[in-house]
């Protein structure tokens, strides 16, 4: 499932140690990882006439779980291989910062992939061996993100990670949940979800490029540069909006499919912050600010879709 999102920031001081956990679970990245999965139902849902309410359900659940496993783990690996230290230039760390132990937060972490997977229980009793697939590749996402020899995260994967697990696994997966089938309409709505996903981890690599350099993480940012980074971040805002005339096609729409249209304003707002930003803790407002258009935009899609 999606590699974690860098949107959540810490109050002054050291946080109790229930603030503490609430800081670590990455609260206002949660809502990435949900989006695609209700995009995915209600595509299905405009094309059916129908909808299944508890597979939704059971999807909606498991990729929040999965997402937070993934931002527990990323927060102890990235320390223990140290990339994270309390000098980073995004929000302090709970395992970096000394708030949390590095077991109590990989046994969360632990606990929230063992949930996800028995949740996906219900969910292949629903859809079969191609959710065994997606869920077990998600699982291993998750995990593989900062973990293993060759984490996603320390290699230029991380954008490509998004698109597939934050678009064609979320959105295709829970499209198939209610259809037994994909469809290019699902398909052209999981890269719309997908690239917004991406953009969000291209704000979070320009932000950190130059300590990731230093601790030899290979990000896209690290090989490409800041320029070609923006280039890289306006089309992955322009992208969904480009694609809505062909989605609308596909489902015999009219022009309430160019509702999301409503969004591009701050998409373009977001790319001339990008290229204006200084580097390093500028990057911080931006990058909540990404993860707000993706929301933003699913939301209106969801609207156009349901009308």
């Amino acid at each position: 499932m999606p590699p974690s999102l860098d949107s959540s920031e810490s109050p002054a001081g050291r946080p109790s140690e229930r603030e503490a956990w609430w800081l670590a679970l990455r609260p206002k990245t949660l809502t990435v990882s949900l989006a695609p999965v209700l995009v995915g139902t209600v595509v299905a849902y405009a094309e059916s006439g129908s909808i299944l309410i508890w597979p939704a359900l059971l999807a909606l659940l498991a990729a929040m779980l999965i997402q937070i496993g993934t931002n527990l783990h990323n927060d102890v690996s990235d320390f223990e291989r140290g990339a994270d230290t309390p000098q980073r230039l995004g929000p302090p760390r709970a395992t970096a910062m000394g708030w949390l132990s590095p077991g109590a937060v990989r046994r969360a972490a632990w606990l929230a992939f063992s949930m996800a997977f028995l949740l996906g229980i219900g969910l292949v009793a629903r859809g079969g061996w191609p959710i065994v697939i997606i869920g077990l590749c998600s699982l291993l996402a998750g995990w593989a993100y900062t973990g293993g020899p060759r984490p996603i995260a320390y290699t230029p994967l991380g954008e490509i990670s998004v698109i597939i697990f934050f678009g064609l696994a979320a959105v295709g997966g829970s499209y198939y949940l209610q259809t037994f089938s994909l469809s290019w309409a699902a398909l052209a709505a999981a890269l719309m979800l997908g690239v917004l996903g991406a953009a969000v981890i291209s704000v979070n690599n320009t932000r950190d490029v130059e300590t990731d350099a230093r601790v030899g993480k290979r990000t896209l940012a690290v090989v490409l540069g800041r320029q070609r980074m923006s280039r890289l971040y306006a089309c992955e805002l322009l992208l969904p909006f480009l694609l809505l005339p062909m989605l609308a096609g596909m489902l015999g729409r009219g022009w309430w499919m160019m509702l999301p249209c409503l969004a591009a304003g701050s998409a373009f707002s977001l790319y001339r912050r990008f290229c204006a930003a200084a580097d390093g803790p500028a990057f911080n407002l931006l990058l909540a600010d990404t993860a707000r258009l993706q929301v933003v935009f699913a939301a209106l899609l969801v609207a156009a879709l349901a009308v």
